[in-house]
């Protein structure tokens, strides 16, 4: 969550001037969509993935107030690449269908939405396919164009389960519910090292690196986050790994990632966040599975839980008899 997926890659429209005393004490977010004509979601976009920059640091937060004289840089995508084409191509694996939203098991090679790097066969497009009536979140400014009834996300080499508002009050409730934290997630994952205490928490605000804006990082000046974890199995072949279970309370871009690597303890071949190669998986195949999901019914209240088994790329890491 957020939970995220990988970074967009710019290839858009650039923004580049010293701020004027006229725009002294603006927000950072209100400047970019006055100067260029575009969308406040548009503006927060870039300052999510780590592509403005003032006085050549980062911008984290899209209040930030601009001052006379500073140098402000700003990465739009480009307006073409907002427009979603459905694909009926792309695999859409439906655990739940229900009127106003549906649950996806997302395969670990699939990216959620369009983005510069990678623009077509995503899961939204398939879902655009397989379900029209998406497009109205969007025409009706619920949803972002490219990525209609999406709430939350999960990293390309994440797999596991997504839902995904199909109606406009599916989509008010479960964003809703996400907002205030109302949505139990829960993951499972293979981590370097022998994890000594049975469980924790890992509490740390996350924000853009300053180091590699395409990455997270732990910032004192980020957003709050917290990660409960427990030992499911301690594992000594081929290395010492640990397989956790994980509930997020939070749902910030690369969270389990970077807390996980934070207290030593990467997800396995997380090339991005301290982890080595492990030949067992696929290149970009992290051990991360979203396993289950629960949350409140928009129109009944009641709970829906899902849960989806770990793939088998996965398990065949895994000694048999563990139980998950």
């Amino acid at each position: 969550m957020s939970d995220i997926n990988e970074p967009d890659l710019f290839d858009g429209e650039s923004l580049e001037l010293v701020v004027p005393a006229t725009l002294d004490g603006m927000r950072v977010d209100r400047v970019i969509s006055m100067l260029t004509g575009r969308s406040r979601a548009e503006a927060v976009e870039a300052i999510e993935h780590g592509r403005v920059r003032v006085n050549d640091k980062v911008v984290t937060k899209a209040s930030q107030q601009l001052a006379s004289d500073q140098r402000l840089v700003a990465q739009l995508r480009a307006a073409t690449d907002v427009a979603l084409l459905a694909d009926a191509s792309v695999e859409v694996d439906v655990v739940v269908e229900d009127e106003d939203f549906v649950v996806v098991n997302k395969t670990p090679h699939q990216v959620v939405h369009p983005g510069a790097g990678q623009r077509a066969g995503t899961l939204a497009a398939g879902l655009l396919a397989r379900y029209p009536e998406l497009r109205q979140l969007a025409e009706l400014g619920l949803s972002e164009a490219d990525r209609p009834g999406i709430v939350h996300r999960l990293d390309k080499g994440t797999s596991g389960l997504l839902v995904v508002a199909r109606t406009p009050e599916g989509l008010e409730s479960l964003a809703g519910q996400m907002t205030r934290r109302e949505v139990t997630r829960r993951y499972l994952a293979l981590v370097r090292g022998r994890v000594t205490e049975e469980r924790g928490i890992v509490d740390a605000p996350i924000g853009r690196s300053t180091r590699n804006p395409t990455q997270m990082a732990i910032r004192s000046d980020g957003r709050s986050a917290r990660t409960h974890y427990e030992v499911t199995e301690r594992l000594s072949e081929p290395y010492d790994s640990t397989l956790l279970g994980l509930r997020l309370e939070t749902g910030r871009t690369h969270q389990i990632r970077v807390h996980l690597s934070s207290i030593g303890h990467p997800v396995v071949n997380d090339l991005r966040y301290g982890h080595h190669r492990d030949e067992r998986l696929d290149e970009y195949r992290l051990f991360l599975h979203a396993a289950s999901l629960s949350f409140r019914h928009p129109r009944t209240d009641e709970i829906v839980v899902v849960s989806a088994l770990l793939p088998d790329d996965l398990r065949r890491l895994l000694p048999e008899g563990i139980e998950l």
